[in-house]
């Protein structure tokens, strides 16, 4: 019962934060490539990848948010291929979609 209660209680936060998150063009556009690039490996971690939304898999990563984000999210990451394999998305339409991951993750994260 309680991980049931836990569940909806993730699940509910998520979605409250995912409104939030995408209230702006930005995240939006954000988003919409998210869910089309990076949702395949980041919702279900493929290959280590750290998921999104949960905080914890992303606890050892740089203290240098965006920047180091952006970069292997451009540039590849480990197993990571850059620009998540889509190598048709410029390198602004990468950093929306880890914009939006990292609002989505860490939203009280002040912003290099």
């Amino acid at each position: 019962m309680k991980v049931l209660i836990s569940h909806i209680t993730l699940a509910t936060l998520l979605l409250a934060i995912s409104s939030f998150a995408t209230a702006s063009p930005r995240m939006e556009e954000g988003k919409a490539i998210y869910e089309e690039t990076c949702s395949n490996c980041h919702e279900t971690g493929v290959d280590g990848a750290p998921i999104t939304g949960k905080a914890e898999d992303w606890e050892h990563r740089s203290g240098l948010w965006e920047a180091v984000l952006f970069e292997h999210a451009n540039e590849g990451y480990l197993k990571m291929p850059a620009k998540g394999g889509e190598k048709s998305l410029t390198e602004n339409e990468v950093d929306l979609a880890a914009d939006y991951m990292l609002t989505i993750t860490h939203p009280d994260l002040p912003r290099d």
